[in-house]
């Protein structure tokens, strides 16, 4: 998308301006999560989710509709605006829940964003571009050879539109206005909000202003362990998430796989098949059995090798251009059908592909949902479950703010510069495995007792 804008000059530049057009959305996420969650407070979660769907499902349109890169930033940030109050359905899904529920009802928002994410991806590679893609079926329709990317952001509006009829019509305000004390948060209730640590009113236990320590004593060596685990991790899936669809639309001699965007597609589109089982049926009984902390370390402990191995994919890449150009056609093992071995070549760079994203995935459903739950369990009481989820979200949000304008940045760098390992192409992906494997260490750090909740968050 951001070739076909006249603000690229150097094709070398892609990785940047697509990682400025990614951050512009994260940016406005961060700064209006602290406007929503007031706001719900004020009004009610039904109405700031039914504005924040509305608002999501117009600037998703425009920004199908754009033409030049200024328009994409604009309606991009946006888009960012209004998804601002997801940190809203984390309150939603805790005013429903109570103590026996909450961890398989926490385990379904990282369900539902992988989800989102890979299938989001995959229709995305899919249906860009339809007129050229698929001119048999597309190619009639003047306004998508205009808007090459309308159909995309069309389809996946539809999700949005779905959301939006079943908000209106089937939920039901979970916000519980307690008149002598608005704006408390009890553990009578139960309700946590995303907004408690951020409004101007100090936080309330029972009626009663919480002391200023109370604050201060989360940030335990414990809570500081998990944050930063979090933190760390987020900023290499960031980077990955990023860098992945421009490595792979990159030709080989610059260190890519010379995909198409309908090649991008089906790649990721075998995610979302697998995140299903993974979250559904795999991961339960994983916590089940070895308990929240250790499937957090396994997570990133496989994450680390796979951010590694993924820029060396470009070898098979390089190597199947080569022979097609004729140039190691003399040097074959089987000089009998050279189409042959590079049908080889190129069902092993698949293989290689699908496996190393598999790995990928497992990792990020084992590390990403447990430390949701980590970071629920590790709260002193259900009053202050607000306050770390809200801690959470901004770091995440932060992350998914600097990954993309990171690896952007040094993507367009090392294959501007003719520098040896890991300094070339490599240094993106060898970055996001130092972020994982530090996040790794940290977590070891973690006692055993986040596998279970803190001992002033009542069972009920």
């Amino acid at each position: 998308m951001v070739k076909g804008f006249d603000v690229v000059k150097n094709p070398q530049d892609v990785s940047f301006y697509a990682g400025l057009l990614l951050s512009s959305y994260a940016i406005c996420q961060a700064i209006t999560i602290m406007y929503w969650g007031p706001l719900s407070d004020r009004i009610g979660r039904r109405p700031t989710l039914l504005m924040g769907l509305t608002g999501d499902l117009a600037t998703f349109v425009l920004f199908g509709l754009s033409k030049s890169y200024k328009w994409a930033i604009i309606t991009r940030s946006l888009n960012g605006f209004f998804a601002g109050n997801s940190a809203v359905v984390k309150s939603v899904v805790a005013e429903i829940a109570d103590d026996t529920n909450r961890p398989r009802m926490m385990a379904l928002l990282p369900l539902m964003w992988n989800i989102g994410a890979v299938a989001g991806a995959a229709v995305g590679g899919l249906l860009a571009d339809p007129a050229n893609q698929y001119p048999s079926i597309f190619g009639r329709f003047d306004i998508l050879r205009t808007y090459p990317y309308l159909l995309p952001c069309l389809v996946g509006s539809l999700t949005t539109t779905f959301g939006l009829v079943v908000g209106l019509f089937k939920l039901k305000e979970t916000l519980v206005i307690e008149p002598a004390v608005p704006d408390v948060v009890t553990q009578e209730t139960g309700i946590a909000t995303e907004a408690t640590p951020l409004v101007s009113t100090a936080p309330q236990q029972n009626g009663e202003p919480l002391p200023a320590q109370s604050m201060l004593s989360l940030l335990t060596p414990t809570s500081k362990f998990v944050m930063a685990t979090n933190v760390l991790m987020c900023l290499a899936i960031a980077m990955g998430d990023q860098i992945y669809p421009i490595f792979a639309a990159s030709a080989p001699a610059d260190g890519g796989l010379g995909f198409s965007t309908r090649d991008i597609g089906i790649s990721l589109s075998v995610s979302s098949v697998a995140v299903l089982y993974l979250q559904l049926v795999a991961y339960p009984k994983l916590v089940q059995k070895y308990g929240t902390l250790t499937c957090c370390q396994m997570g990133l402990k496989i994450m680390t090798p796979f951010f590694f191995a993924m820029p060396f994919l470009s070898l098979l890449s390089s190597s199947i251009e080569r022979i097609i150009a004729g140039k190691t056609f003399m040097r074959l093992p089987m000089p009998t059908d050279w189409m042959s071995f590079v049908g080889f070549e190129y069902c092993m760079l698949w293989i290689l592909l699908i496996g190393l994203l598999l790995v990928r995935i497992t990792g990020n459903v084992l590390a990403f949902t447990s430390l949701n739950l980590l970071v629920s369990n590790i709260a002193p009481s259900k009053a202050m479950l607000g306050t770390m989820n809200s801690m959470q979200q901004l770091g995440t949000t932060g992350m998914w703010t600097a990954g993309p304008l990171i690896s952007g940045t040094l993507w367009s760098w090392s294959i501007k510069h003719s520098l040896p390992f890991p300094f070339n192409s490599h240094l993106v992906w060898v970055l996001c495995s130092c972020f994982m494997a530090i996040s790794w260490r940290i977590s070891l750090k973690l006692p055993s007792s986040v596998n279970v909740f803190a001992s002033g968050q009542t069972r009920g």
